[in-house]
């Protein structure tokens, strides 16, 4: 059996406390960070087809999929490997839906800055 809290207020955490007293031994705990919310999902899309709509880059037009590869490899820094034909590169990184609050914020703001640079007009 599978417990879920979210430590919002005291009642949760000593709740959260209380399963951890009379979890069996063996049994693991994770404390983890909020992930990204709904409404910055909504954002983050709605920003990525904006500038999928409106920039070219390096002579290709990119879907919001693609751009969100791009941004989501340049604010990890992520690295590259070629693909098992060889023909091309896989970027290896980090899925937005794993990101936290937090994570998202600065991607966020990367795409915002971007968009700047680029003359991006933001329906948001």
């Amino acid at each position: 059996m599978n417990k879920h809290y979210i430590l919002a207020h005291q009642q949760a955490r000593q709740l959260a406390a209380e399963q951890c007293r009379i979890a069996p031994d063996g049994w693991h705990v994770r404390i983890t960070p909020p992930t990204r919310t709904l409404e910055q999902n909504a954002k983050l899309w709605s920003m990525l087809s904006e500038i999928a709509a409106q920039v070219i880059w390096h002579g290709r037009k990119l879907d919001a999929e693609s751009w969100k590869h791009v941004f989501t490899s340049s604010l990890k820094r992520m690295d590259v490997v070629p693909n098992i034909d060889g023909t091309g590169f896989v970027a290896l990184g980090l899925s937005t839906s794993k990101m936290t609050k937090k994570e998202l914020i600065e991607l966020i703001e990367l795409i915002e800055a971007f968009g700047a640079q680029h003359d991006v007009k933001f329906k948001i």
